[in-house]
C-alpha cells in the first residue's frame, strides 16, 4: 500500500466517524518556543491547554513534521530521519479511552477492501501504563487481545506530557511484531526492533505541577474535560504494510536513492558507507523540499540554517559517491513527483520550489570549491604537525571568509581522523556578535550606561507620543544627560540626551528614520534635535546639542519637528508599504519583508527572494505602484487586538515582537500592516516612486532602493539630461541608443579579446627557453622561476603544462612557476608520470609554496594551483620547492 493510500484511508476513516479533517500546517510553527513543527499536536496545542476553543469536538490531521537534534546521525542508522508524517485523531472531551482504543484496533486490523490496513491482529501487542487498569481492561476484556500480548511500562516510555505545567496522561502503545529474523521474542518491553511502535494513544486525563524530565514531576489532579491525543507514524506503518526492512526502502524514499543511483552509478546495499550517503540524501532532500514547500529559505540564522544545514549535507554526500556536477534539479524533481501525490501544493509551486533549491545549490558548490583546498591545506598542516584537533580559528576563517559551515568543518575533519576546537570556534563568532551588538548599542545609546535611561524610565515613566496626531507642542524635560552621564543642567554648546514626557518626535524603529527639529525653552534656551532613539523601551531619547542658553531638568518646553522632513520620510514610509504588497503580488508570499530603512525621499526594502528579480517584473511593480499612487487611496491606521488584525489580513514583519494590541496601516484596498510609523494620509501625496533597481544583500534576500515625490523627479530630469548627451555623442534618436552603446561595447571587447590573445601568445613563447634550461636534481628535471607579473591562472597552467610537454625522454620532471596578479602571489606546479613515481607529487609541492606565501592551495598530484597574500616571499617559495624535491627525490 502506497504512503499516499495510506493517508487517505486514515482521513476517510475518522471523516466518516463525526471527525473535521485539519490540512496539515504548516512546518513553520505558528508557536514563538519552536523552530518547526516537530509533532502531529502541535497545531492543537491551543486546544489542550484550553487558550482557544476547539473548532469541532474531533479532529484529524497528517501533519508534516520536521525534528533535527540529531541531523549528524542520519544516514547512520536506517532509524534516523528528519521528516516525518503523523497521523493523528483527537477529541476534545469527547469520548476517551474506549472510543480511542476501538477506533484504532478498528482502522489496523479491518480488511482492505473494508477501508482498513489489513494487519494480523496475533502480531500486534500493546502496552499501557504501569497503573492504568482501565486501559488494560479495555485491550483485554472489549477488544480481545490476550493478556499475554499486554505490557505495562514506566513513565519513561507511556506517560506523556508537554514538559511544562498543564495537561498530561497515561499512554497506550500500539506495536507491531515483525517476526523472528529481528530480534528475540518478548514483546515491547523486551526487544522494540523486533515489536516495532506504530501507534500511541495518548489519554489526556491529569493536570501536571512544575519539574524537570520526564518523570520527575507531580500529578496535581484531574482535567476538568478528558481529551484524547493519538499519533500513527505514517512511515513506520508503510514499513510494514510495504514488506520492506525499514523506513528508507518505503516508497517515498526509495525513489529518491533510486535516482541518485541513477546519477552516480552507486547501487544502495553494495557497501556501509555508499549506504549512508545514499540514506542522508534520500531523507535530505525530501524534507528540503517540504521546508521550501513551506516557504523556508536557506540562511544562516534559525529555520533557514536547518534547511542550508541538510541541503548542503544531502549535495556533499552525492559528490562521495561520485556526482561531479549538478544534482538537485533531478532529485527536487522526484521528491515533489512522489510527495505531490499527498500535497499537491508541490506541484502548483513546483517552479519555486526548484529555483531555491538550485540557486543554494551554486552558492554551495562554489564554497565548497573554495573552502576544500583551504580546509585540506588546514588538515594536511595539522597532521604535519602532529596534531588531532583542527584550531578554532581555522575553523572561524572557513565560516566567516568562505562560508564553510561549522557542520560541514566538523564532519570533513572527523573523516580525516581530526577533531575540530569547537570551543575557539564558538569565541570568535560570539566575539563576532558582540562586536556587531556593540556597534548597534552605541548607535541606540552613545555609549551612555543602559542604566541612566532606567532610572529616567523609572522616575518618570514612559514617553508619550503626540507625534500621529501634531507636529508640535508642550512638554516638561524629564531627563537630561551630557557625554553619557545624568546632569541637573546643560550649556550652550554641550552636546546632550533629552528625555520629555511627551514629544511629537518619532523615534527610529520600524524602518524609520527619526524626526529631527528643535525644543525651545521657556528660559529662550533652544536644543537641535539631530536624532531620537529608544535606548530601553518606551523612552524617546532627544540627541542634539544647547544652541542658546542653559538647558535644566524639569524645565518646560516646546517641542517642534521638521515638519518638511518628516512629510518626506512619511511619503517614503508609505511607498515602502506599496512596494511591499506589489512584490509580494508578483513574487508571492515568500517575497516577504526581511527589513527597511525609510529616509526623506528615498527607501530600500529588504526582501526574500533566491533569485534577483528580473527587469521586467520590477517594471511591473514600479507601474503598478504609481498606478495606486493615482487611485488617490485614503491611508488610515486603527489600534486592534493581534488576531484581529490576522484576521483581517494585516501582514507582519517576520522577526518583529508585537504585543497584544497592535497598530494596523490601511491603504485602500490594495496594502495592509503591522505597523508603528508615520504615513501620508493620501496616495497623491506620494507624487511618483522610482524603483532604482534591485541586489543582493545576502543569501535569499534583495534589495530594492527608490526615490519618492520631489527626489523622483529630479532623478528621472536628470537622467533626461542625460540621455540627451548620450544623444549627442552618439548621434541617434533614444529609441536606438541601446543598440548604437551596445555596437560601440561590441568593438571593445573584440579589441580586449585580440590584446588578450597577444599577450597569451607572448607568455607561452618563453616556454621552449624554460624547458631548455631545466636544473638536473638527482636526475630529475626542475624548472622553477617566475613569469612576468599580472600573468592570469589560466595563462600560467597553460604555459606550465607546455614547459611539462616539452621535456624530454622519460625523465622525470617538476614545472613550477610563480607570478603576481592583482598584488597576490600565484603559484602552479605540474609534474610528470615518471617525477609521481618518485614521490614528488603536485599538491604536496603547492602547499609547501602556498604555506610560504601566506595561503593555501591543492589540486591532483599532476598538477595543482595556490596562492597567498605575500608576494615578496616568492623566492622564499621557490627555495622551499627546491629544498623538497631535494629531499623527495
Amino acid at each position: 500500500m502506497e504512503s499516499a493510500e495510506i493517508r487517505r484511508r486514515w482521513l476517510s476513516f475518522f471523516e466518516e466517524r463525526g471527525h473535521a479533517v485539519v490540512p496539515s500546517a504548516s512546518l513553520i510553527a505558528d508557536d514563538p518556543t519552536l523552530l518547526l513543527v516537530n509533532a502531529g499536536m502541535v497545531p492543537f496545542k491551543p486546544y489542550f491547554l484550553g487558550e482557544t476553543k476547539p473548532p469541532a469536538p474531533r479532529a484529524t490531521s497528517v501533519q508534516k513534521c520536521v525534528r533535527t537534534p540529531d541531523i549528524e546521525e542520519v544516514g547512520k542508522t536506517t532509524r534516523h530521519g528528519t521528516f516525518f508524517q503523523m497521523c493523528g485523531n483527537f477529541s476534545f472531551g469527547d469520548y476517551f479511552k474506549e472510543g480511542a482504543i476501538k477506533y484504532a484496533w478498528e482502522l489496523l486490523t479491518s480488511s482492505v477492501a473494508d477501508g482498513g490496513y489489513g494487519l494480523e491482529p496475533e502480531k500486534l501487542w500493546i502496552t499501557v501504563y504501569l497503573d492504568d487498569d482501565e486501559a488494560e481492561t479495555i485491550w483485554r476484556d472489549v477488544i480481545g487481545v490476550p493478556a499475554e500480548r499486554i505490557q505495562r511500562l514506566g513513565k519513561k516510555d507511556n506517560f506523556w506530557s508537554m514538559g511544562v505545567p498543564g495537561p498530561c496522561g497515561p499512554c497506550s502503545e500500539i506495536n507491531y511484531d515483525r517476526g523472528p529474523e529481528f530480534g528475540v521474542e518478548g514483546g515491547p518491553a523486551v526487544n522494540d526492533e523486533r515489536y516495532v511502535e506504530i501507534w500511541n494513544l495518548v489519554f489526556m486525563q491529569y493536570e501536571r505541577g512544575a519539574g524537570d524530565g520526564k518523570e520527575d514531576f507531580p500529578i496535581l489532579g484531574d482535567l476538568p474535560s478528558k481529551n484524547i491525543d493519538t499519533g500513527l507514524g505514517l512511515e513506520r506503518l508503510a514499513m510494514i504494510l510495504q514488506g520492506v526492512q525499514n523506513m528508507y526502502e518505503t516508497d517515498t524514499l526509495r525513489v529518491v536513492m533510486d535516482k541518485a543511483t541513477e546519477l552516480t552509478g552507486v547501487q544502495y546495499g553494495a557497501a556501509q558507507g555508499t549506504d549512508v550517503s545514499m540514506r542522508v540524501v534520500a531523507d535530505h532532500m525530501r524534507t528540503s523540499v517540504m521546508l521550501i514547500g513551506d516557504g523556508v529559505t536557506p540562511g544562516n540564522e534559525g529555520r533557514g540554517y536547518v534547511l542550508r544545514r541538510i541541503m548542503r549535507r544531502a549535495i556533499r554526500n552525492m559528490r562521495l559517491m561520485g556526482a561531479t556536477g549538478p544534482v538537485v534539479q533531478d532529485l527536487v524533481d522526484v521528491v515533489i513527483n512522489t510527495m505531490g501525490q499527498q500535497y499537491p501544493e508541490l506541484v502548483t509551486d513546483r517552479k519555486r520550489i526548484e529555483t531555491v533549491a538550485l540557486a543554494e545549490e551554486a552558492r554551495f558548490l562554489k564554497t565548497l570549491n573554495a573552502g576544500s583546498n583551504v580546509l585540506d591545506s588546514a588538515v594536511t598542516e595539522t597532521k604535519a604537525a602532529g596534531g588531532t584537533v583542527l584550531a578554532g580559528d581555522k575553523a572561524f576563517l572557513l565560516h566567516d571568509t568562505w562560508g564553510f559551515p561549522i557542520d560541514l568543518t566538523l564532519e570533513i575533519a572527523a573523516e580525516q581522523g581530526l577533531s575540530v576546537d569547537e570551543p575557539g570556534f564558538r569565541r570568535l563568532m560570539q566575539e563576532q556578535r558582540d562586536k556587531a551588538k556593540a556597534d548597534a548599542k552605541a548607535k541606540k545609546t552613545g555609549h551612555a550606561d543602559v542604566a541612566s535611561y532606567r532610572e529616567i524610565a523609572d522616575s518618570a515613566g514612559a514617553t508619550e507620543f503626540t507625534g500621529y496626531a501634531t507636529n508640535q507642542g508642550e512638554s516638561t524635560i524629564v531627563g537630561l544627560l551630557v557625554n553619557g552621564v545624568s546632569a541637573p543642567a546643560a550649556s550652550e554648546g554641550d552636546d546632550v540626551e533629552v528625555v520629555l514626557d511627551r514629544t511629537p518626535f518619532y523615534a527610529e524603529g520600524g524602518g524609520q528614520l527619526a524626526d529631527q527639529g528643535r525644543i525651545k525653552l521657556d528660559s529662550g534656551a533652544v536644543i537641535v534635535v539631530r536624532d531620537v532613539q529608544q535606548p530601553v523601551p518606551g523612552v524617546s531619547v532627544h540627541k542634539g546639542s544647547v544652541q542658546v542658553g542653559e538647558v535644566t531638568v524639569g524645565a518646560s518646553a516646546y517641542a517642534a519637528i521638521d515638519v518638511n522632513r518628516r512629510r518626506a520620510i512619511a511619503r517614503a514610509h508609505s511607498a515602502t508599504h506599496l512596494t511591499h504588497q506589489a512584490l509580494r503580488d508578483a513574487l508571492g508570499p515568500t517575497a516577504a519583508q526581511a527589513g527597511s530603512e525609510n529616509s526623506p525621499g528615498r527607501f530600500r526594502f529588504d526582501f526574500g527572494s533566491p533569485n534577483a528579480v528580473p527587469g521586467g517584473v520590477l517594471t511591473d511593480v514600479e507601474q503598478k505602484i504609481n498606478d495606486v499612487l493615482s487611485r488617490e487611496l485614503d491611508v488610515t491606521a486603527e489600534i486592534m487586538s493581534i488576531d484581529e488584525a490576522k484576521k483581517q489580513g494585516a501582514i507582519a514583519e517576520f522577526g518583529e515582537k508585537y504585543g497584544e494590541r497592535v497598530r494596523v496601516v490601511t491603504i485602500g484596498d490594495f496594502s495592509k500592516e503591522l505597523c508603528g510609523g508615520t504615513h501620508v494620509a493620501n496616495t497623491a501625496q506620494l507624487g511618483l516612486v522610482k524603483l532604482l533597481g534591485e541586489s543582493s544583500i545576502g543569501s535569499g534576500v534583495r534589495r530594492v532602493e527608490a526615490l519618492v515625490g520631489v527626489d523622483a523627479y529630479n532623478f528621472l530630469a536628470k537622467e533626461h539630461t542625460v540621455v540627451a548627451q548620450l544623444q549627442e555623442l552618439v548621434k541617434g534618436r533614444p529609441e536606438e541608443l541601446p543598440e548604437k552603446i551596445a555596437s560601440m561595447l561590441g568593438k571593445l571587447k573584440d579589441a580586449e579579446k585580440e590584446i588578450e590573445k597577444f599577450r597569451a601568445e607572448k607568455v607561452l613563447q618563453a616556454a621552449a627557453g624554460l624547458a631548455e634550461n631545466a636544473q638536473d636534481i638527482k636526475g630529475v628535471a626542475l624548472v622553477v622561476g617566475t613569469v612576468p607579473d599580472g600573468t592570469g591562472a589560466d595563462d600560467l597552467r597553460k604555459l606550465v603544462l607546455d614547459v611539462r610537454g616539452r621535456i624530454q625522454g622519460d625523465r622525470a620532471a617538476v614545472v613550477a612557476l610563480f607570478t603576481t596578479a592583482n598584488d597576490r602571489p600565484l603559484t602552479v606546479i605540474a609534474t610528470n608520470e615518471a617525477a609521481r613515481e618518485r614521490g614528488l607529487k603536485a599538491g604536496d609541492l603547492v602547499r609547501t609554496a602556498a604555506k610560504t606565501l601566506g595561503g593555501g592551495g591543492g589540486g591532483k598530484p599532476d598538477v595543482a594551483q595556490g596562492g597567498g597574500q605575500n608576494p615578496a616571499a616568492i623566492p622564499d617559495a621557490i627555495a622551499a620547492v627546491e629544498r623538497l624535491v631535494v629531499e623527495t627525490a
